[in-house]
């Protein structure tokens, strides 16, 4: 396997966790029949999610997160290239996602918003703690606070519109 693929495997596996427990959590739960305030209160909360999102990724592209978090790592750097389509990818499937919230809670669709859900919490915690590491500013510091935030809030309001799969 060459250096870069395996930087980008071994740099994106925390993200791989989270999509391991938001595939559980999906087989695990199920949506809540009717209740559409509810499914469109979610749906907004996930865009203000994903307009934060937007916002953290031009961010980390900015100050240069695709180069400093894979050295932390000791890694090579991510191609922006790849960091820009691996970002892209993401908003789109949770940009269609919340399209399928608000038209009618399909459990399959759910994962991409438990997953949002989580990497969202994990951002708002990671990137604290990769700026101590640094001893200083790390890339993505500003905005994840305020994703973690988002991210917390999606998961107590996935929770209300899911019960446990019988």
């Amino acid at each position: 396997m060459s250096e870069n693929l395996r930087s980008m495997f071994l740099g994106t596996a925390g993200l791989s966790v989270a999509a391991g427990a938001a595939l559980l959590l999906t087989l695990l739960r199920t949506p809540r029949p009717g209740d559409l305030a509810a499914r469109e209160r979610t749906a907004r909360l996930f865009l203000l999610g994903l307009a934060v999102q937007s916002l953290h990724f031009m961010e980390e592209f900015v100050t240069g997160f695709q180069d400093r978090f894979p050295a932390l790592l000791g890694l090579p750097a991510w191609s922006e290239q790849f960091f820009v389509v691996f970002n892209l990818f993401w908003l789109s499937v949770w940009i269609l996602s919340a399209i399928d919230l608000q038209m009618g809670v399909h459990r399959l669709s759910l994962f991409p918003v438990w997953f949002f859900s989580i990497a969202a919490v994990a951002n708002g915690v990671a990137h604290p703690m990769l700026a101590v590491i640094a001893h200083g500013y790390f890339p993505g510091l500003i905005t994840s606070p305020v994703l973690g935030v988002l991210g917390l809030l999606l998961w107590l309001r996935l929770r209300d519109l899911t019960r446990s799969a019988p």
